[in-house]
């Protein structure tokens, strides 16, 4: 199968190339190469004879039409988004020229493509999505985002990627467009970008500098290993019932500061300070606006229907996550210096 994974330079769309190379697809990466990119994620499958790389934007219509007439893709995995919270807080607009307008446009690209080519039946378009589409929920652990959970999205991101989804439903229903769907808790582990919670945590500790956590630490989310992701994404894409979406999810909730603490002590472990813990550096800060409480995804969908699970315990993932940090010292220096990283966003 031939895959154009769209922000596939990105933390989760890199995840997916590789895993997809390694799987034996053809994979076109389609990346605007903004901020948050590195095309050192992918620097292992770059001279694979099943990797090719398209520098676009996917707001251009012209270079979309012209990758899916040179690249003929069986199928789009539409991960290129803008996703951090914070950044959508000081800067909505972005957010609503790339999760809004973007799909759009790739979605009528995409659309013109299948209608060419006779409206293949066995085309798909995959979009990935997030489960802070679904608002808040109540510390009630039995209470959980299902596939049916109305929209409630709370910042400019989750209201981006909301109308995002409801336009990639929208071309289903109207055009016909055969179309899978995705709504994942939170990703983490290898390559993620440093500007995100549990990245920030491991840097701010080597560094000796605070360790930041939101108000007083209790929200809570549900974790999942990128690489788990990846896998659970390829299978939706393959075996997933068109016009249907799958709930992805960890069934790894925890607070943040039950999170930042379990860091703190892989640290410890790891590469211990000469007095004290890491855990000494916690210091919370301002809540962001609009900061959600609870994120907790029933994953029951895709686990009855499609057999997956994630195969690791977000204590598992962790230990991997910050042994991957401290071997790859080089990839993260390099992302430092950019615009934003290592600064206090989104306070409204």
């Amino acid at each position: 199968m031939k895959l154009l994974v769209t922000g596939g330079a990105g933390f989760i769309g890199s995840a997916v190339v590789r895993q997809a190379v390694a799987a034996g697809h053809e994979v076109v990466n389609l990346d605007a190469l903004t901020y948050a990119a590195c095309l050192d994620n992918v620097a292992g499958v770059a001279g694979n004879p099943l990797y090719a790389f398209e520098h676009v934007d996917i707001r251009d219509r012209v270079a979309l039409d012209r990758v899916f007439a040179a690249h003929r893709p069986d199928a789009v995995m539409h991960l290129a988004a803008e996703s951090h919270v914070d950044r959508s807080i000081d800067g909505p607009g972005t957010f609503i020229e790339t999760n809004i307008n973007g799909t759009y446009t790739l979605l009528e690209a995409a659309r013109a493509y299948w209608l060419a080519r006779g409206r293949p039946g066995d085309f798909r378009f995959h979009h990935i999505s997030t489960d802070e589409v679904f608002g808040s929920l109540p510390g009630d652990p039995s209470v959980k985002f299902t596939e049916d959970t109305p929209y409630d999205p709370r910042s400019p991101y989750s209201a981006s990627k909301a109308a995002s989804d409801h336009l990639v439903r929208a071309w289903h229903e109207t055009y016909g467009l055969p179309v899978v769907l995705t709504n994942c808790s939170n990703n983490y582990g290898p390559y993620h970008f440093p500007e995100k919670l549990i990245p920030v945590v491991i840097l701010n500790a080597l560094a000796g500098r605070p360790i930041p956590i939101y108000g007083d630490g209790s929200n809570v989310r549900d974790w999942l290993y990128v690489e788990d992701h990846a896998d659970a994404l390829l299978l939706v894409l393959q075996k997933g019932q068109l016009g249907r979406s799958y709930n992805i999810g960890g069934e790894n909730e925890r607070s943040n500061l039950e999170l930042v603490r379990t860091i703190c002590a892989i640290l410890d472990e790891k590469r211990a300070k000469p007095n004290g813990s890491y855990a000494d550096q916690i210091t919370f800060v301002t809540d962001r606006p609009g900061h959600d409480a609870r994120y907790a995804i029933d994953p029951s969908r895709i686990r009855d229907e499609l057999g997956w699970r994630p195969s690791v315990t977000v204590e598992e993932g962790l230990e991997k996550t910050v042994q991957w940090y401290l071997d790859n010292e080089d990839w993260w220096r390099a992302l430092q210096s950019r615009a934003g990283v290592g600064e206090r966003l989104g306070t409204g």
